[in-house]
């Protein structure tokens, strides 16, 4: 319910996850997080992509799958904020320009852009998000990974405040 008055995804845009096991728990598409109650989140089965229950899983689900595949990650969230998405058309690489970058594990690759949720959005995103737990997306968004959703959502907030500053 925070992503919007933190300004990190306006209307319905971005998603949050958590793995446990071999089930993914994601945020509805479409559905304003406002709304949403335990029973709108999404349950899908990370082996096959089966929904589990639910009602329709956010569209950025293949890239959540991915990123678990490719990294320690449990819990990752996906941002539509104003200066990383800014920043994401004219760098390749957001610098190390304050010492809070150390927890995103240094400077934050930039993915290139391709469109959403594809796999090969997917696939980018997993290649600049390695030995890192933050990745900007190329006229998108970001992502922050982390060992909870809590750890996961302060990599996202500090990221957009990273941007901010660079800006």
């Amino acid at each position: 319910r925070r992503m919007a008055p933190d300004d990190l995804a306006p209307g319905t845009s971005g998603n949050l996850s958590v793995r446990r096991g071999e089930v993914m728990a994601i945020t509805p598409s479409g559905m304003p997080y406002e709304r949403m109650a335990p029973a709108d989140i999404c349950l899908v089965r990370t082996s096959d992509a089966a929904l589990l229950s639910g009602p329709r899983p956010s569209t950025e689900t293949p890239m959540h799958l991915a990123l678990y595949q490719a990294s320690h990650a449990v819990a990752i969230v996906h941002t539509h904020s104003p200066f990383v998405v800014a920043l994401s058309t004219v760098l390749d690489e957001l610098p190390a320009i304050h010492y809070a970058m150390a927890d995103l594990g240094g400077p934050v690759r930039v993915a290139p852009y391709t469109r959403f949720g594809t796999t090969r959005l997917a696939a980018g995103a997993a290649a600049a998000l390695e030995g890192r737990n933050a990745v900007i997306l190329r006229n998108h968004g970001a992502l922050a990974c982390g060992p909870t959703l809590a750890s996961a959502y302060e990599r996202a907030r500090t990221l957009e405040w990273l941007a901010r500053v660079y800006w």
